[in-house]
């Protein structure tokens, strides 16, 4: 039987800590898709106050390009070239959460700031009638932290998947997450 949750893995720009979860969890056959709540999207530059800033919706494909013509030997030193291919293979584009009218049973985010950003959007649409629990996982923006990330993420949605009754039982299984990962975990039920 299809596994009956609809998850949201969100990250800042839609770029590595949500697409390593993406790309991890919907190869464990959950249905998932992965955004970002920044204004732009933002990449390391070849200095730390020059980032490359890109719009929400331009092509992995593009970006992967335009750094490859930057400078191919910091790119691929430093992993986002490597780490743009990845994206480009799971889908077009990064996708700006505030900007979906999906909806998920499920909402996991990578960072505080970005939780806040989440519950704000979602507390100012109109309609109030759909549950969502919205989760955080503190996840440092790292290749490392990314990888690390996705596996918690899908040990926390396989525990929930496998609940009889989630809205019951979530408290504790998050309890018990936050105890095994040594990481602190917020949530919220929201309706929208």
């Amino acid at each position: 039987m299809p596994n009956p949750l609809k998850l949201a893995v969100i990250c800042s720009s839609n770029m590595n800590r949500s697409m390593e979860a993406h790309n991890f969890l919907s190869k464990k056959g959950y249905r998932v898709q992965s955004f970002g709540t920044g204004d732009k999207v933002k990449l390391p530059g070849a200095a730390p106050d020059r980032p490359n800033v890109y719009e929400f919706g331009t092509p992995y494909d593009d970006i992967y390009q335009d750094l490859l013509q930057k400078d191919r030997e910091l790119y691929t030193r430093n992993g986002l070239l490597h780490m743009l291919d990845r994206n480009r293979r799971i889908k077009p584009h990064p996708e700006k959460f505030q900007s979906t009218t999906e909806q998920f049973n499920l909402i996991l985010t990578c960072e505080e700031r970005v939780y806040d950003q989440v519950i704000e959007c979602l507390e100012g649409r109109d309609s109030q009638t759909t549950p969502v629990h919205v989760v955080n996982i503190e996840i440092q923006d790292n290749h490392e932290e990314a990888t690390i990330g996705a596996f918690l993420m899908c040990e926390l949605v396989s525990m929930m998947a496998n609940s009889d009754d989630l809205d019951n039982d979530i408290d504790e299984l998050l309890q018990d997450f936050e105890a095994k990962c040594q990481r602190p975990v917020l949530h919220c039920l929201l309706f929208y």
